[in-house]
């Protein structure tokens, strides 16, 4: 799509001559990728303006109020009750139908939002519809800290039998918390401060970005088209590229450098009222996973840096005939092999087919995804970069958004998000309460999507040159899952343990960056000059602190996972669809016991890791051969 400028120019007739062949070129491009759907959110609501929005937004606010009125102070008596268990259950169900609408409207102001960042009345929406419901149920969070202030034993009795067994994984989940809740009044404090606080520094960074403009070959581009101009062929344009990300993220760093210490500050108030002892400690817990669980799995991420990341990249760079890679051809196309643009109906049917050689089921949920418009593809000014899942609520369906550009990247993307979408679909009857999946297993499904995806092509790719094309970029992305996102990691710790003693400067930011990266990435890949505000842009920082190395463990699962689909054992599909029908009702770990996988042991990691290695090794066969 042309930029805002180009498109406002070009209603008033008038059209400068690098304006019309920069149209041209987008023009062209879009013939190439075909026709790309937009979503049709009118399953959630018709537009801002919908009369049904606006009222299930005010009933929403008055059940809220009226579910306080029935219940605050009432359920330890209901708890001691002879029928406990259907009392408590019948105010469980009233409060998850309640959730599923909150969800509802928020999902809907999200995606809108997400569409455009950059406009005003979208941006509106979303805050005001943020605010509103934020005030609404700071009316439920009472519920929450009196079902935990029953004793244990009076809970597992009214859990044991009758109505509210059915909720036992949810309340088992509540009372893993309790130890870090505070009082009602001070709980009520840090939700309605959200609004002013971490939320608002949330949209004033996604406003940022969006609004960031990057000179490239004349064109003046958002975030997403010019990161994907780092795997353009031509590395004259790769450089420009980088030099352009740079030059703007530098720009812009006091912005960026005051988002980050103000959100490090608050979530260090928030962690030390809450009593977490580890900066990490709350993503671990709500990731439902042991601290020395993920601690394992770094540490046998790092100390497989030079087995995977250094020994690749190196034998990169002899690709390339450089002794180290700039680091805007880390993930540039290898050289002498044809770059072409994959349309969208070949990505769509490459990912169906690929899904269905598995399972016909998968195959017709993701179908589903298509036929009935839940997919927003194009790039367009001011569209949320990257790539996400959203699950709505239960009570409708999933969303998926892609950046799409027609990279081999954007089909393993595509495949990774379905991926997502299934999940989210499969774990939906669970219900609004028990439906989400932690964050150990949520990235199960859209990185085996991809492995199914990637084996599929490569199995009917017989040329080397296209094979090891693919083999490279595989290992790739899966170096950027694990190795990268570990070192995502470690940066956020090191950010957020040097913010408890002052505010960080951006030049102290940029050097924590710089060491991680130079790190993991080994002395193949070199960080010039200019690589150093590259942490600036990454929204998982901002958003999701920590959250980043659910990928790793993630991809580390699905090849352990994908190992035992290999060896063609009985049942794995209908093992793997109880899997992700679960949601949020079972723990990691009772859910990997079936296929023989425990990620407390330690040799569990390297079985993921080895699987990398393999196709490193298989690389370097190729070479020689």
């Amino acid at each position: 799509m042309p930029s805002r400028t180009v498109a406002t120019a070009s209603r008033s007739g008038i059209v400068t001559n690098a304006e019309g062949s920069n149209a041209a070129r987008a023009t062209a491009h879009a013939a190439d990728l075909g026709a790309l759907p937009e979503w049709d959110l009118t399953d959630l609501y018709a537009g801002i303006d919908s009369a049904d929005f606006s009222a299930d937004l005010i009933r929403a606010e008055a059940d809220c109020a009226r579910f306080s009125e029935q219940y605050a102070g009432h359920l330890a008596e209901m708890a001691a009750a002879p029928d406990a268990s259907s009392q408590l259950a019948e105010a469980v169900a009233t409060y998850e139908g309640i959730e599923d609408l909150l969800g509802r409207l928020m999902s809907f102001a999200g995606l809108v939002y997400s569409g455009d960042t950059t406009d005003e009345l979208r941006e509106k929406f979303y805050g005001d519809t943020q605010e509103r419901l934020t005030t609404a149920s700071s009316h439920l969070l009472f519920f929450a800290l009196e079902l935990n202030r029953i004793p244990d034993e009076t809970m597992d009795l009214a859990m044991a039998d009758g109505p509210l067994a059915h909720y036992a994984p949810w309340l088992e989940d509540l009372r893993r918390e309790k130890p870090f809740q505070l009082d009602d009044r001070t709980e009520k404090l840090f939700l309605e401060k959200s609004v002013t606080g971490r939320s608002a520094w949330n949209r004033l960074f996604d406003g940022t970005i969006a609004a960031l403009r990057f000179p490239v070959q004349g064109e003046h581009l958002t975030l997403e088209p010019t990161l994907n101009k780092l795997q353009d062929p031509d590395g004259s344009v790769r450089q420009e590229a980088a030099g352009a990300l740079s030059e703007v993220f530098r720009a812009n760093l006091r912005t960026f450098t005051l988002i980050t210490n103000t959100l490090a500050k608050d979530k260090e108030i928030s962690d030390r009222w809450r009593g977490f002892k580890d900066v990490a400690d709350a993503r671990h817990l709500s990731n439902r996973v042991e601290p020395e669980v993920v601690a394992a799995m770094v540490e046998a991420v790092q100390a497989a840096y030079p087995r995977l990341s250094h020994r690749y990249y190196r034998l990169k760079a002899k690709w390339f005939g450089v002794e180290a890679l700039p680091y805007w051809d880390r993930n540039a196309p290898l050289p002498k092999v044809d770059q072409r643009t994959i349309p969208w109906s070949e990505a769509r049917d490459t990912v169906l087919d690929a899904y269905r050689a598995f399972s016909p089921q998968m195959a017709d949920i993701a179908q589903t995804f298509f036929d009935r418009n839940w997919i927003d593809a194009p790039t367009r000014p001011g569209k949320a970069p990257g790539a996400f899942a959203h699950p709505t609520v239960p009570s409708a369906h999933p969303y998926v958004l892609v950046n799409y550009q027609g990279k081999p990247r954007d089909v393993m993307t595509l495949a990774h998000e379905l991926g997502h979408g299934v999940h989210q679909v499969l774990a939906g009857p669970n219900g609004a309460l028990m439906a989400p999946t932690p964050l150990t297993l949520a990235e199960t499904a859209s990185v085996f999507g991809e492995m199914l995806t990637f084996r599929r092509l490569l199995a009917g790719t017989a040329n080397k040159s296209q094979r090891r094309a693919m083999l490279a970029a595989k290992v790739e992305d899966m170096i950027n899952t694990v190795v990268r996102q570990i070192a995502f990691y470690v940066f956020e710790r090191k950010v957020h343990l040097a913010r408890t003693q002052g505010e960080l400067t951006a030049e102290q930011l940029n050097g924590l960056w710089i060491s991680v990266q130079a790190e993991s990435l080994g002395p193949a890949i070199a960080l010039d000059a200019g690589y150093e505000p590259f942490w600036a842009y990454i929204p998982h920082f901002i958003h999701s602190p920590f959250y980043v190395y659910a990928y790793a463990f993630g991809d580390c699962l699905v090849n352990s996972l994908y190992g035992v689909y290999a060896q063609a054992e009985d049942g794995f599909v209908e093992r793997y669809f109880a899997l992700l029908s679960a949601g949020g009702a079972k723990p990691y770990g009772e859910l990997l016991a079936p296929f023989g996988l425990d990620a407390r042991d330690p040799g569990f990691w390297q079985i993921g890791l080895s699987m990398i290695e393999g196709m490193i090794a298989e690389l370097e066969a190729m070479e020689g051969a």
